[in-house]
């Protein structure tokens, strides 16, 4: 590329939420010494703050394609153990440097966070790199890039963001890591491999020039008359050669110069520092978050059928990937009228598979299916009671519960979840049945107006549901009417009261939608908190359009807000990697499930009244329209109770 002449003027960004992108040779200024970037640019001699913006973002901003550069700070964390916490590291070019469509390429890089102690927070371990992909227009994709080192290639005048994850693990010791991610602009593979060639192919005639010089100055014993004349034409040659700059530029009498060590005095390098402290985060959640699988779509979209061995493994991959996010898988089946067969293990009982996944510490919850989920023949007949009867002898079975129908609307549907909580009752009458709704029957009304016979729902369902999970749509912005939701319920008969968000509530409540701010979607799970409800569930997590090939592109399903129902990609549709893809609103939701276990124990060392001031006194969080836009809020909580509850 050539940029000779005067800098152009700083480009502003194109219209679209995706980015556009700006002319070939795009610049927006910023440069300390415009003169050194006048005609072909050479990242392996320019030091990249020329050439490239750098700054970090706290994993609730959302990082889009048009985000301005900021300045670049230091990185400071904190995190107990068993917990991950996030960052993001932000890129956006100065110039082009590339001869294509590109602006250039980088390469990234992450150490080891290690203590003064020795200890260590391994690279692709312990911490992971993943590059923030749009999803219409919208970064939301966390893709996952090669680690310790990685290239990408950046897009004139578009920003992009590198998510990094670092996982503490429960045994780690307390201390503070520090540790660097460093950006270097280079070149691309084709000019890198090109450059390498080029270097090779000189260094061989250099050898084979030197070995001729020695040869040819070794000329003791020669007749003087044979070769004088000879071996001073071949030396001045020769000596010319040696010391011309294509040669003395790349090598040294040693051989090849390192250019590593030159790269390493160009780049760009982000300090990253992590205090872990002593607190360490329960293996088992808290409290539950069920997040539905549907069957149908891993069955559809990757092509295995019903009950087969490449089904019961496509399930498992998705089951032991998600518990990584603190949450309890469940997968289902939806049929007519809003029938749902949900099921945490597709095996049966009494199938070793089964007590592992149930007995797993990571999960909170399991949901146990009414029927079949594989057809069994003659077996169906008895096959609830054996299923109950050979879980109730296990120790897990206080995780287990049965989702029988989603938002029963009329006396039918409510009648048909009595009937079948009554079978589940006779064999089990300790059994946990859990209902969702957001209305009474409403062929049925329990009183005259809406509100009042949607509180009315649990002495209807009484005794045939014992977990009641509302919809927070139905609250909205009155928190005042949730007292009056927890006074029907009995905790004394171990009745529990659940949420869960679906559609609605819309913005400014929180949710996760996509293109909802950071913040919003994290505080789903403090709104759980606050609020007092004991259990959350999430209808789906992969419930995109439907698609019969693996990589086909992502559609989010008709009449549903952008980014409902779906929390995480198939693999298949970035790479060749079978392994889900996370959006950044699931790793929002792991960080809420982390926020309730900080705020639980500080309302274990304070009472619960205190742990609801301390999100007052933060600003993080006083109601569903009242919340924190910025992360400083939630720094200050963490960082109080770190101060307060430390031993």
């Amino acid at each position: 590329m050539n940029n000779s002449g005067s800098p152009q003027e700083t480009v502003p960004p194109v219209e679209g939420v995706a980015g556009g992108g700006t002319a070939y040779g795009w610049d927006d200024g910023s440069l300390q010494d415009q003169s050194l970037l006048r005609g072909v640019i050479d990242p392996s001699r320019v030091p990249s703050f020329e050439l490239v913006h750098v700054w970090c973002m706290p994993s609730t901003a959302n990082v889009g394609p048009q985000e301005t550069p900021r300045p670049l700070e230091p990185v400071s964390l904190l995190a107990g153990r068993n917990e991950r916490e996030s960052i993001q590291i932000a890129i956006r070019p100065k110039v082009s440097w590339s001869g294509s469509s590109n602006a250039g390429v980088v390469q990234i890089q992450c150490t080891d966070l290690c203590s003064t102690s020795g200890d260590r927070l391994v690279i692709g371990q312990s911490v992971t790199l993943r590059r923030v992909v749009p999803i219409l227009g919208v970064p939301d994709a966390l893709v996952p890039i090669d680690m310790p080192v990685s290239q990408i290639n950046l897009l004139p005048g578009e920003t992009t963001a590198i998510w990094v994850s670092i996982d503490v693990p429960s045994t780690q010791p307390p201390g503070q890591y520090d540790g660097e991610f460093i950006v270097t602009a280079t070149k691309t593979d084709a000019e890198c491999a090109a450059q390498f060639h080029d270097k090779s192919e000189k260094y061989q005639v250099y050898r084979e020039l030197r070995n001729c010089l020695d040869v040819i100055e070794q000329i003791d014993g020669k007749p003087v008359d044979e070769v004088v004349e000879r071996a001073k034409s071949a030396t001045t040659t020769l000596r010319r050669v040696l010391l011309s700059p294509s040669f003395s530029d790349f090598f040294s009498e040693n051989g090849p110069l390192d250019m590593m060590d030159e790269d390493a005095n160009l780049s760009i390098r982000v300090k990253l520092s992590l205090t872990v402290w002593d607190f360490v985060l329960p293996t088992t959640p808290s409290l539950p978050a069920v997040i539905g699988i549907s069957d149908t779509v891993i069955e559809d979209r990757f092509g295995v059928e019903h009950g087969t061995a490449e089904w019961y493994d496509a399930l498992e991959l998705h089951f032991k990937w998600l518990l990584q996010y603190k949450i309890s898988p469940y997968f289902c089946k939806w049929g007519n009228s809003m029938r749902v067969l949900t099921y945490t293990s597709p095996w049966p009982a009494d199938h070793p598979k089964s007590d592992e996944f149930f007995s797993d510490p990571r999960l909170a919850a399991y949901a146990v299916p009414y029927s079949p989920v594989v057809p069994c023949g003659d077996l169906a007949k008895d096959y609830l009671q054996k299923e109950v009867e050979i879980l109730r002898s296990k120790g897990h079975w206080k995780k287990a519960y049965f989702y029988l129908w989603d938002e029963p609307l009329n006396m039918q549907q409510y009648d048909a979840i009595r009937r079948q909580a009554s079978d589940i009752h006779a064999y089990a009458p300790d059994a946990r049945v859990l209902t969702t709704y957001y209305s009474g029957p409403s062929d049925a009304p329990l009183a005259p107006n809406n509100f009042e016979a949607f509180l009315k729902v649990p002495g209807f369902l009484r005794p045939h549901t014992q977990i009641y999970c509302t919809s927070e749509w139905v609250i909205g912005n009155r928190e005042d009417l949730v007292k009056d939701i927890i006074a029907e319920i009995k905790p004394e008969n171990n009745e529990e009261w659940w949420t869960y968000v679906c559609m609605g509530p819309s913005d400014p409540h929180p949710n996760w939608h996509l293109g909802m701010r950071g913040t919003q979607h994290r505080a789903v799970m403090w709104r759980v908190w606050k609020e007092g409800g004991t259990g959350f569930l999430y209808w789906g997590a992969n419930c995109y359009e439907k698609a019969t090939v693996a990589s086909a592109e992502i559609k989010f399903r008709r009449g549903l807000p952008p980014g409902d129902g779906v929390l995480f990609y198939p693999g298949e549709v970035f790479s060749s990697s079978r392994e889900p893809v996370a959006s950044l609103r699931l790793e929002r939701l792991l960080s809420g499930l982390q926020d309730i276990e900080y705020l639980k124990l500080y309302s274990s060392r304070y009472g619960r009244d205190e742990g609801l001031a301390i999100l007052e006194k933060t600003g993080m969080y006083l109601g569903p329209e009242r919340y924190t836009m910025d992360h400083n809020p939630i720094d200050m909580m963490r960082g109080e109770i770190f101060r307060t509850c430390r031993p």
